[in-house]
């Protein structure tokens, strides 16, 4: 991989160093479309909010926002710890939980292996949903039958795991762990559901199952707005949640931790006093509490992703994978259909363990399909 396609595969969202690698996008006015981030392309509507920039947050404001990002989740706001974004909450999360025998999930992101580098990677092998795909992330009226899955029955089954033993079939249905075949005990693991690049989602029996003995971390970063895990939250099973994805303000960096008592209690003493800003608490609170917005952003998100889906199809471009407000996509040549979207000022997302596959998020509205149609039919393959 060249050092220019190296930079981009860290994280998404590098607009001005695409620019100075690739231009200014002159023939389109020096309008990038960056779908390189996996973030909504229409954000909440702050308007006139009083962001309390010449005060600290009180902390009832910040009680106020924990409870109604609980509310969205489905638990109680005693159970929600505001965290100025999910990143940082794993970095806090190494610190509080020690392990001494991490795994995290591979492929998935690159920070759960920032927040924990000496961590074994575990395979997660999932079920395949329609065409091979897999299987959608459970709309807001599905997850009740999807806590229903998570019994007593699955959770009586449960035992401590290693890479070899565990499988789908003995902790309910849904996704087998595998690794190396050491034959060791690891006591936290760390995942993404929906995963990230290809948005897997993993059984929450199983994963219910595993947290009986093992530590378990879910970062439901593209859950939105689904209630997710959240209400089977406790300290062996941590949920963390993102606020800028689905409501499209990721520079508001804000995020919640879903964890029982015991860890909620250590974080806020390493967050201190004030773990977010004024600004994320008033945003924040507004959001939550705005309910025919929520409704009104999960709909649109859907028809953009369908409207993807046919352009990309149309375009002879598989779909491996898909989470609502991204889709990963097979390619032989994906770094020169990067460099080619990325001359025709279109930012996507590459990955330097997957050369063979790119990530794109939601384009906004016909004028960014349009080009996007335009820039793909031109590619040459």
């Amino acid at each position: 991989m060249d050092d220019a396609l190296a930079t981009f595969c860290t994280h998404g969202g590098r607009v001005a160093d695409a620019r100075a690698v690739f231009g200014e996008g002159d023939r389109h006015g020096g309008d990038w479309i960056d779908l390189s981030t996996g973030i909504a392309p229409w954000a909440w509507p702050v308007g006139d909010l009083d962001m309390g920039w010449a005060r600290l947050p009180e902390p009832g404001e910040i009680a106020a926002l924990e409870a109604a990002a609980g509310q969205a989740f489905g638990v109680s706001g005693a159970e929600v710890v505001a965290v100025p974004g999910t990143d940082l909450a794993l970095r806090l999360l190494a610190l509080v939980l020690k392990a001494q025998r991490p795994a995290v999930a591979v492929p998935g992101y690159g920070g759960h292996r920032a927040a924990w580098p000496d961590a074994v990677g575990i395979s997660l092998l999932p079920l395949s949903g329609e065409g091979g795909l897999p299987p959608p992330t459970p709309s807001p009226r599905t997850w009740s039958g999807v806590h229903r899955a998570a019994n007593s029955q699955a959770l009586d089954r449960a035992a401590r795991w290693t890479p070899d033993q565990v499988r789908g079939d003995d902790v309910g249905k849904g996704s087998a762990l595998s690794a190396g075949g050491d034959g060791a005990t690891y006591d936290l693991l760390v995942l993404a559901s929906p995963a990230n690049p290809d948005g897997r989602v993993t059984d929450p029996a199983t994963l219910c199952a595993l947290s009986v003995d093992t530590t378990v971390i879910v970062d439901e970063a593209y859950a939105d707005p689904a209630p997710g895990l959240a209400p089977h939250a406790s300290d062996r099973l941590i949920v963390l949640r993102s606020f800028g994805k689905f409501y499209g303000l990721p520079g508001v960096r804000l995020g919640f931790v879903v964890a029982g008592d015991g860890v909620a209690a250590r974080l806020r003493a390493l967050l201190g006093d004030w773990p977010v800003s004024s600004a994320a608490v008033a945003i924040g609170t507004a959001a939550y509490r705005h309910t025919a917005w929520r409704q009104t952003q999960h709909a649109r998100i859907g028809t953009a992703g369908a409207l993807l889906d046919d352009l990309l199809r149309d375009a002879g471009l598989p779909i491996l994978g898909r989470a609502p407000l991204f889709r990963l996509i097979g390619c032989a040549r994906a770094g020169a259909l990067f460099t080619h979207l990325a001359r025709h000022a279109i930012l996507t997302r590459p990955f330097a363990d997957q050369p063979d596959r790119l990530r794109l998020g939601l384009p906004r509205g016909a004028a960014a399909l349009h080009r996007l149609a335009t820039a793909l039919k031109d590619f040459a393959r």
